[in-house]
């Protein structure tokens, strides 16, 4: 039983009877079972779990939708994105249940929302809490607003939404000049293709795969060169129409707050999967993540270029999957 469905049957938060109810930014595997199925409308900008909820049947949008009958915002890791999620719920000027876990920060989230509008008290179960709040004005004080980072647009919520990421500027500078089909897997707001791209003319084109919608629709403003092809889609399973040459990747490693090696480790198979039978890899990582084991399963060359203290650069040739 869900800590959403255990506030439910506590009478801790209450249904409406009727309308729609936006859940907003749940993550893949969140258990929407204790809501009305046909009334739900998920919205989600996060390409995974966008297309796992439209495979379970329910109305999946990346906006947040209005005029709804109450709002579940699932608190994540960015306290901006959850502020701007609870903002726009409050646009529908309905009652807003938000859960999340004591690792994302739910506490200071309920201190933050006192005197924002009729709070209840906070119900406790599975290291974490449900609370509901019926809006008030103050609220929209939280309505998200792009940033700018040295003439680069971000959005709240995106990674390194208020700098340049330092492992992207430490691959940037490190990269040679590169040539043919380019591939940035996990390309976020587009520093990374940028710069390949301004240092690279001969670069042909360069796909921009980035799996949050608003990370890619920053990358859309910044990197407008004729060369650069977007993607909003999954890194570990997206495919070019044909195999490219090079990829580029500073890919994340995080689920929530805890580090997960895992998901570093999906892009390198994906790397090996889209190159061609001589293509290489270029990857920055922190120094404390394991990828070398991953490397040499899916490339037959891998050699670290690059370091410091914080980051390793690894290059990587000839895919063991040709």
């Amino acid at each position: 039983m869900t800590r959403l469905a255990h506030a439910l049957d506590a009478g801790a938060i209450a249904l409406p009877e009727n309308g729609t109810i936006a859940v907003i930014d749940p993550p893949v595997g969140y258990d929407l079972s204790a809501l009305p199925h046909d009334r739900v409308q998920v919205a989600t900008s996060f390409k995974p779990a966008f297309d796992t909820f439209k495979s379970a049947g329910f109305e999946v949008d990346v906006v947040v939708p209005e005029g709804v009958a109450l709002s579940v915002v699932v608190a994540g890791k960015s306290k901006s994105r959850t502020r701007g999620h609870i903002a726009m719920a409050a646009l529908s000027v309905a009652p807003i249940v938000v859960d999340g876990d004591k690792t994302v920060g739910i506490d200071s989230l309920y201190r933050d929302l006192k005197g924002k509008g009729d709070l209840t008290p906070a119900f406790a179960k599975a290291h974490g809490k449900v609370f509901q709040i019926s809006p008030g004005p103050a609220l929209l004080e939280w309505l998200p607003q792009p940033g700018e980072v040295e003439g680069f647009r971000t959005w709240p919520g995106v990674f390194s939404e208020g700098g340049i990421d330092k492992g992207s500027a430490f691959l940037a500078n490190t990269l040679p000049v590169l040539k043919g089909r380019v591939a940035d897997l996990g390309s976020g707001w587009g520093y990374l293709a940028d710069s390949a791209l301004r240092a690279s003319p001969a670069i042909t084109e360069l796909h921009l795969v980035e799996a949050d919608a608003h990370a890619g629709a920053c990358g859309r403003d910044n990197v407008k060169d004729p060369r650069a092809l977007h993607h909003w889609a999954d890194a570990t399973v997206w495919a070019p129409d044909a195999q490219v040459d090079i990829v580029i990747t500073n890919p994340p490693f995080h689920v929530g707050r805890s580090a997960d090696p895992g998901l570093g480790q999906a892009f390198i198979a994906a790397a090996a999967r889209i190159l061609q039978p001589k293509g290489a890899l270029w990857l920055v990582a922190n120094r404390q993540l394991p990828y070398e084991g991953s490397l040499d399963a899916n490339f037959r060359e891998v050699d670290e270029v690059k370091s410091d203290p914080a980051f390793k650069i690894f290059h990587a040739r000839k895919p063991r999957t040709r």
